[in-house]
């Protein structure tokens, strides 16, 4: 699409939010994620724009989820914050040994978005662009079958898909154990086309080196072919926004 179409795409949006009694005080980088997300289609996107509005004020009220509020989630320390790829892409770790199915799903909610949220935020330059992307790596290393959680999986990818659409750059698989390719397996039905083609699942030498060489050395730990420390993120702080 050039750039008089997508001009045109996004003066429709905006009339097709505001029909449907919504704002659209955001920029055209935000708006143009959620294009993408619905091929470009003008109306899909709004509808698609108006419910992540309304899901947005009625689940993080106060702008973000505050650590107090996941505890239980984050206590394991199975999750880590790396710094910025490459690329620029913040690289958020999760280290599935660490995990284990959750009993509170709405914490396990809380804790995926406050994750999403902060890792975002974390690439900030002073204030939001809007088209922040970032880099997640799923590390299956020593598994055991009391850490497989698909429907964790599942809930986390759909929270993506629906309300950070055009957020997730890449996401790299390590490691992958024999009996969990059939989860995944089962994962992946629940996952968009363009999702699906952004996953990485990390087996030979030469996707190795790529996956090393995409994250970059300076932020990628040790035990991962890089030269940083594991960082939690609760040890990350945010850079104040402007505006």
């Amino acid at each position: 699409m050039d750039k008089t179409q997508q001009v045109i795409a996004l003066t429709q949006l905006r009339k097709s939010v505001e029909k449907l009694g919504s704002s659209t005080e955001y920029g055209d980088p935000t708006l143009v994620r959620f294009l993408i997300a619905r091929s470009m289609d003008p109306e899909k996107a709004a509808k698609m724009f108006a419910q992540w509005l309304k899901w947005r004020a009625a689940f993080v009220p106060n702008g973000s989820i505050p650590d107090s509020e996941v505890q239980d989630e984050l206590r394991p320390r199975k999750v880590f914050l790396q710094g910025l790829s490459r690329d620029g892409y913040p690289v958020l770790l999760v280290k599935s040994n660490k995990h284990f199915p959750s009993k509170d799903q709405l914490q396990f909610k809380k804790f995926v978005v406050h994750l999403l949220d902060k890792a975002i935020a974390s690439s900030f330059k002073g204030r939001e662009i809007g088209n922040e992307k970032l880099i997640a790596i799923l590390d299956l290393q020593q598994i055991a079958y009391k850490n497989i959680d698909a429907r964790g999986l599942i809930t986390g990818f759909q929270l993506l898909q629906a309300y950070y659409p055009e957020r997730l750059a890449k996401c790299f698989i390590l490691s992958m154990p024999w009996f969990f390719v059939s989860v995944w397996r089962m994962v992946s039905r629940f996952l968009e086309k363009a999702t699906l083609e952004k996953v990485v699942i990390v087996t030979s030498e030469e996707e190795r080196d790529f996956f090393v060489k995409e994250i970059g050395e300076e932020v990628l730990p040790e035990e991962y072919g890089g030269r940083a420390m594991l960082v939690a993120p609760e040890d990350v702080t945010v850079p104040p926004v402007e505006g």
